[in-house]
């Protein structure tokens, strides 16, 4: 396995930054990787896939690529899934389970293609050691993935099992938590981590569960995201365990603990304090973060030196869970969506502008017009996408100046 095809697939939006961890993760050659929509696709080794599942925060998944080829119809399908080595890769006494997405296929049923692939390859299997694989479509021992387009199928077994977020810390949450891999793609744009050694202070006002805060936590000790969970791989027959052992005692001989609080984390809701402070405990930051309640419309900065803010702010419903720009106007009773987030955003900004000037905030949303409501100049605006959510990662500069009708723009620093 000296060289195989992967495709990391990710966030729309975040390709560029997972093109740049992947060559920081496996020091490969710019010519091997290509980025492509939705993901990267690079020529690695087995030992470079094991370590992109440990160290990747960006990505979903690390799959391996066993075929790529023009088709027409399902006997296409099946005669490609038939030609592949399975044997190379995993034993009849596994499970399997094959998934397929499309994107202007001409075949009327996605079922009925991924009975083709299950097909073939339980008839290889048989036909070679006179046994098959089973089926198991809740927890299979290996996963295949198909992909199609209007005339090319592309086959991938799954090296990572459980999607890549679900980092193996998390066990409180709230309804609607920020997957880690987007909160990651929000930390690479925002350039907070470009020198660890000199890392701002970083501050999550809206923080639920703890999402951001853990995250970029576990940067600053350099604490690789895998550590806490299993792969796929390990399931395979390329899979060899000293050789995974040494790249899980390598990252742990990396892990640096800073000297104090480097990440703050705040929510108006004290209960999802003591989910962010105990999802924190678990993923081994508890002391590189400092978690208070406390509405995002009152609380001062957490430090006397200006720092950074990363958020994604509640929006709709959301914004009337408890905060001060509802219960000061209209007590507890529900609010209009519009009328809810015009008070909460444009207060928000009115705060920050009053009380941290010299910080920068970065704000997710799906609303483009978000500036607009809080009355501030973007100077950046990138695009994200929060599963099939579009939104936009906005960059504002706090200065001081008075919030008014006749909003003028801030100055935006040269990014």
């Amino acid at each position: 396995m000296n060289s195989i095809r992967l495709f990391l697939p990710c966030a729309a939006g975040a390709e560029l930054y997972l093109a740049q961890e992947v060559q920081q993760i496996t020091h490969c050659a710019a010519a091997a990787l290509q980025q492509q929509r939705g993901g990267v696709q690079l020529q690695a080794s087995w030992h470079a896939a094991m370590q992109l599942n440990l160290h990747s925060r960006l990505a979903q998944r690390v799959l391996v690529q066993l075929a790529h080829q023009p088709y027409r119809a399902e006997a296409d399908l099946y005669s490609c899934a038939r030609d592949v080595p399975w044997e190379q890769w995993l034993t009849p006494r596994q499970s399997i389970k094959v998934e397929v997405t499309a994107q202007h296929s001409p075949l009327k049923s996605l079922n009925f293609a991924a009975l083709k692939i299950k097909d073939a390859v339980c008839d290889r299997f048989r036909d070679l050691q006179g046994a098959r694989p089973n089926v198991d479509t809740r927890w299979p021992d290996v996963r295949l993935y198909v992909h199609l387009t209007s005339d090319l199928l592309t086959l991938y077994i799954d090296t990572s099992g459980e999607p890549l977020f679900k980092r193996g810390w998390r066990v409180d949450k709230g309804d609607a938590p920020l997957k880690e891999t987007l909160a990651a793609a929000m930390l690479a744009a925002s350039g907070w981590a470009e020198d660890p050694a000199h890392l701002l202070p970083l501050y999550d006002p809206c923080c639920g569960s703890g999402t951001i805060a853990i995250e970029a936590a576990q940067i600053a000790s350099n604490i690789a995201p895998g550590l806490l969970r299993r792969f796929a791989f390990e399931k395979l027959l390329p899979y060899q365990a000293s050789g995974w052992q040494e790249l899980k005692n390598q990252a742990n001989a990396q892990i640096r603990k800073p000297a104090m609080p480097v990440v703050f984390g705040s929510d108006v809701s004290h209960r999802m304090v003591d989910f962010a402070q105990r999802n924190a405990e678990r993923a081994g930051v508890a002391g590189v973060i400092e978690f208070r309640g406390g509405d995002a419309l009152q609380r001062m900065p957490p430090t006397p030196t200006a720092g950074l803010m990363l958020v994604n702010p509640p929006y709709g419903e959301r914004i009337e869970a408890g905060g001060f720009a509802g219960r000061a106007r209209f007590g507890a009773r529900e609010l209009p969506e519009s009328v809810v987030e015009g008070d909460f955003f444009s207060k928000l900004a009115a705060h920050w502008k009053k009380n941290y000037t010299g910080w920068t905030a970065w704000v997710l949303s799906p609303d483009m017009k978000l500036p607009g409501k809080m009355r501030l100049n973007a100077s950046r605006r990138v695009p994200m996408w929060n599963g099939p959510l579009e939104c936009r990662l906005f960059k504002f500069e706090m200065v001081a100046g008075k919030m008014d009708g006749a909003h003028r723009p801030l100055p935006a620093r040269a990014t």
